[in-house]
Formats: structure tokens, C-alpha cells, sequence
């Protein structure tokens, strides 16, 4: 403390000022600042909203306890329980029920798990603010009462798991550039992005588009500050975690694909993905040609022009199970629906192009509100499967009203991903433009978010809303981020 004599000679006690020390780039944005940074909100706006996500986890959970189980997670969570994975779902959604399982019978405690992680992302970004403002209360308050955080973190599917783990991963990036100067901070927080980014590139096949954009974050971080080797360090950085990540990943994957009875890259997804693009391009233009199949099985070209066709829709492919359990009895189909597939994309990409368009439409505007799922309460799946796992069916009073509740938002856009990705391109663009340390980490979540949901132009075969769910909770993630930090001073 410094003593001080003021103009009426009484003697005043201040603390002494902080040296701060800041890097800045020739245009004058910070480039560092080795002040210490809170884990916790600061300001009682800070706190209200880290508080008001805190008690909407636990409604979360209070309402849907032990959680919701549709079909497939059924299925997986009784592969968990067998320790067997059959290969049709990424295995590591089965391994982490079973652990839970393990832990207390039933799915609950992953419930917990990926409410904590979301609750805990959320939170994490609130504190990265010095002094978050009142909007970032408000929005804490309207983002607990939507379906995305009310509901969704208790429903068992790999969809909530992939955002949870990316949303949590890029997180903890963001706090790793927030401390960049502090080593001792940084690293493992950098170690927890990995671990977390790698869960969620195993939880959905196309869920590896998170690990580059990751990667190159952390390499944009690093090569800022001063000195002529900035572009050697954040190249040593990205790759060193896109290495860290990959090998992760291929351990993993390995380990995993050891327990499984099919193999790490089953072929029945992709048969039934190409089967489907055939006949949406033919229920698109009819008069498409199919020379493949047309010289090598007719036969399979007739059953795809005929019955593929009738059983098309832009809804979901499972009505061509049928038709692909019928050709599988006639020669080797696989192959040759695979060579048309591409004969189809070489010789008429316009129609491909407008065929996957179509598809894509469905999922991310989910046009039908009926039949693409927004929402799932209760547990239902195969008989055989429940009693693996010990579950029984459940459709109580208060699921009812949850479901209920969810659909009144249904057609407004808490309900919408083009509402939440136009959201998430206008922070991206904005963090971008004011370029500190963290802001590239919370773009980078944005931009995996906005890419994993483009993917789907590529891959979709159904409408349901959860899958372009990561889209919604990054874009709420970045929002209550922008809020909290942009009177903060890093």
C-alpha cells in the first residue's frame, strides 16, 4: 500500500496500481495481456448470468431425470452395457454409456455429463469477460428456457454429445488464449481442447471437421505477438495439436473398432447414403441415365427407377431399407451402386448437385414439423434391446408437457438453424474484425459449427432437427461470449 497526504493534510491509503503489460500490433489490437484472468465471472452481471445457467442445468436434469432415450439410444446403450458394438452408431457414444452404466445402471450419469459440459461452456465463456453487461444476463435468461438447453442436454444422442464435447473443447481454447503468456495455464488447458475436440470428431462421422479449424486457431494464436519466427511458432503450435488430436483419434478408433463386430467403417451407411442420392436424382429428373447399372444388372436399375423411387422421400432413406435388403439378394449390389453413384456425380454433377440441394433443404430448414423430429421425451427402442439394458418404456405426464412445451416454439426461430447460423456468421465476422486472442478461438467454434452443418449437404439422408444441433449451441455459446466481453479489457 502507498500513503498519501491529501489536500487537508489527512493521510489516504491506495492500493497501488497493477502493472499491466500488453502486446499490440502496428493497428493497435492486443495481441497478449499477462493479467490475470478470473475463471469466474466478474461484476454482478457476470455472476446472475453465470448463476441463471447454473440453475437452468439443474431444471435441466430435475425435469428429465434419468433422461431420454429414443431408438438408437437404446441400442447403444445396451451395446455399452454388452461391451459389444455392432458398428451402425460411432462407437464411442456405446463406451461412454457403458462406463455410465458401469457407474449406475441405466444412462443418467450421462445425462449429467453432457448437461455438465454445456452448463460448464456456457459458464466459461461468461467468465472470460472482465466485466461482463446486463445483455449477457438477459440472454443467459432466454437461452435457459428454449428446448436447445432446457431438454436437449438430457436427450441420449451422439448429436448432444458432439456439441457438447466441441462446444466445451473450444472453450477451453479460448481460455488457452486468454492465458497464452502463463505456460503453466496454458497447457493444460490446450490438453483438455484436444481431449474434448477429439470425443467430438468420434461422436459423428463427419464430426472430424473440428479438429483443423481447431488446429489452425491455435497456429493463428500463436504466431501473434512480435518476432521474426511468429509464422515458424504457429505453425509448430497448429500441428503439434492436429497431431495430438489425430493420434488421439486413430488410438481411439483403434481400441474402439477392437470391440466392434462390423469394424471401424461399417458399409451399410454408405451403400444406403449412394442408393439414396440415385434415386433422389432420379425422382428429380427421371430421365437420368444409369449406365452402370443399366449394362452390368438391369435388373437393379429397374428395382431403383421403380420401387426405389416409390419408396422416396425427402423426409429420411428408411423407407429404401426394403429396397437395399432386396437387392442385397441379387449379386453384389454394393459394388455396383457405387460405381453408378460416381458415374452419376462425373457425368451429371448439375443433378447430384441439385439432388443433394434438395436434401439438404429438409435439414436445415426442417420444413415439416411433424415428421423431422424437433424433440424426444420418455424412453422407447426395440424390446430385446430395452431388456438388455434394463430399461422399460416410459411416457409420463411430464415428458408430455415437455414435448409440448418444446413444440410451441416449433416455426419461430428458436426453432430454426438458419436463424442460429446467420446469428453465428454475424459474430464470426464481428470476433474476427476485433481479432483478440480469445475472440479466434470462439470464431473457430463458429466456423466448425457452420462447416459440420454444411457437411450435411454432402451426407444428409433425413430431416430430424438434433442434427445440426451443434449449429444452435455454438451460436448461443458465441453470443452470450460477445456479450460478455465487449466492454471487457483483455
Amino acid at each position: 500500500m502507498a500513503k498519501l497526504r491529501g489536500r487537508a493534510g489527512r493521510r489516504r491509503w491506495i492500493a497501488p496500481r497493477r502493472r499491466v503489460r500488453r502486446g499490440r500490433d502496428r493497428e493497435g489490437r492486443v495481441l497478449f495481456d499477462n493479467t490475470r484472468l478470473r475463471f469466474a465471472p466478474n461484476g454482478s452481471a457476470g455472476l446472475i448470468a453465470a448463476a441463471i445457467i447454473a440453475l437452468g442445468a439443474g431444471a435441466s436434469l430435475a425435469l428429465s431425470w434419468p433422461g431420454h432415450l429414443s431408438y438408437d439410444s437404446v441400442v447403444q446403450l445396451a451395446e455399452g452395457r454388452a461391451g459389444v458394438y455392432e458398428g451402425a452408431h460411432p462407437p464411442v457414444m456405446s463406451w461412454l454409456l457403458g462406463i455410465a452404466d458401469a457407474l449406475r445402471p441405466g444412462a443418467a450419469i450421462f445425462v449429467v455429463f453432457d448437461t455438465v459440459l454445456i452448463a460448464g461452456a456456457l459458464v466459461s465463456f461468461v467468465a472470460l469477460g472482465r466485466k461482463p453487461t446486463w445483455p449477457t444476463a438477459v440472454l443467459a435468461l432466454a437461452f435457459a428456457a428454449v428446448p436447445q438447453l432446457l431438454i436437449y442436454p438430457s436427450i441420449v444422442w451422439k448429436d448432444v454429445l458432439f456439441a457438447a464435447s466441441a462446444t466445451a473443447g473450444f472453450a477451453c481454447l479460448a481460455h488457452a488464449a486468454a492465458n497464452w503468456e502463463r505456460l503453466g495455464r496454458r497447457t493444460p488447458l490446450l490438453a483438455a481442447a484436444v481431449l474434448l475436440l477429439t470425443v467430438a470428431a468420434l461422436a459423428r462421422q463427419n464430426g472430424a471437421v473440428v479438429l483443423p479449424i481447431a488446429a489452425a486457431a491455435v497456429g493463428w494464436i500463436a504466431a501473434r505477438g512480435t518476432g521474426a519466427a511468429r509464422a515458424r511458432r504457429g505453425l509448430v503450435h497448429g500441428l503439434a495439436f492436429l497431431s495430438a488430436a489425430a493420434v488421439l483419434t486413430v488410438a481411439a478408433t483403434i481400441g474402439l473398432t477392437a470391440r466392434s463386430e462390423v469394424g471401424a467403417f461399417p458399409r451399410g451407411p454408405w451403400e444406403g447414403l449412394q442408393a439414396y442420392d440415385l434415386v433422389n436424382a432420379l425422382a428429380l429428373a427421371p430421365a437420368t441415365d444409369l449406365p452402370v447399372l443399366r449394362s452390368k444388372d438391369p435388373w437393379l436399375e429397374t428395382l431403383l427407377r421403380a420401387d426405389g423411387v416409390a419408396a422416396y422421400s425427402p423426409i429420411r432413406a428408411n423407407a429404401l431399407e426394403a429396397v437395399l435388403d432386396r437387392a442385397a439378394t441379387h449379386g453384389d449390389s454394393a459394388d455396383l451402386i457405387a460405381a453408378q453413384w460416381e458415374d452419376l456425380i462425373v457425368r451429371h454433377p448439375l443433378i447430384y448437385a441439385r439432388a443433394r440441394a434438395r436434401t439438404f433443404q429438409w435439414v436445415f430448414l426442417t420444413p415439416d414439423r411433424k415428421n423431422c423430429v424437433l424433440i424426444f421425451t420418455g424412453v422407447s427402442g426395440p424390446a430385446e434391446e430395452m431388456a438388455d439394458a434394463g430399461l422399460v418404456p416410459r411416457d409420463t405426464a411430464l415428458d408430455d408437457a415437455l414435448e409440448t412445451y418444446a413444440l410451441r416454439f416449433a416455426g419461430t426461430p428458436v426453432y430454426s438453424h438458419a436463424a442460429y447460423g446467420a446469428l453465428g456468421l454475424v459474430l464470426l465476422a464481428v470476433l474476427l474484425r476485433r481479432g483478440r486472442a480469445p475472440d479466434i478461438a470462439v470464431a473457430a467454434m463458429l466456423a466448425a459449427a457452420l462447416a459440420f452443418a454444411m457437411s450435411f449437404a454432402v451426407i444428409s439422408i433425413a430431416c430430424d432437427y438434433r442434427y445440426l444441433y451443434d449449429l444452435d449451441l455454438a451460436a448461443m455459446a458465441g453470443a452470450l461470449y460477445a456479450a460478455a466481453t465487449w466492454k471487457g479489457v483483455f
